[in-house]
C-alpha cells in the first residue's frame, strides 16, 4: 500500500491509502475527494484529474505524448504537472504527496 496525501485546491490535507494495481486518480476519486472531476474515467481524453505531483514521485515514467499533449492545454501547467490517471500506484515510493491543480 502507498499513502497518498492529497491537497485540495482550498489547502486541507487527507491522506488516501492506495493499493498498487491502481491509479492514483483512482485512489483519490475513490476516497471520496470531489475535486479530482476525472470525467473521462482514466482514458486520458479530458485533463480534468491535473494534479502536481509535489513529492515522491521520484520512479514515475515521463508523460506519454498524449499526456502532455493534453497538459499543453491547462494555464495551469508546470513541470510538476500530471494526469493522475496516468499516474500507476506501483511506480510510486510508499507515500507521495499529490496537490489537485485549480480547475481550468
Amino acid at each position: 500500500m502507498v499513502t497518498i496525501e492529497v491537497i485540495t485546491r482550498d489547502g486541507n490535507h487527507t491522506e488516501v491509502e492506495a493499493a498498487a494495481d491502481v491509479s492514483v486518480m483512482e485512489a483519490i476519486r475513490d476516497a471520496g475527494v470531489d475535486e479530482l472531476l476525472a470525467m473521462c474515467g482514466g482514458c486520458c481524453s479530458c485533463a480534468t484529474c491535473h494534479v502536481y505531483v509535489e513529492a515522491g514521485g521520484e520512479n514515475l515514467p515521463l508523460p506519454g505524448p498524449d499526456e502532455d499533449d493534453l497538459l499543453d492545454s491547462s494555464d495551469y501547467r508546470t513541470d510538476r504537472s500530471r494526469l493522475a490517471c496516468q499516474l500507476a500506484v506501483r511506480n510510486m515510493r510508499t507515500s507521495c504527496q499529490i496537490r489537485i491543480a485549480p480547475e481550468d
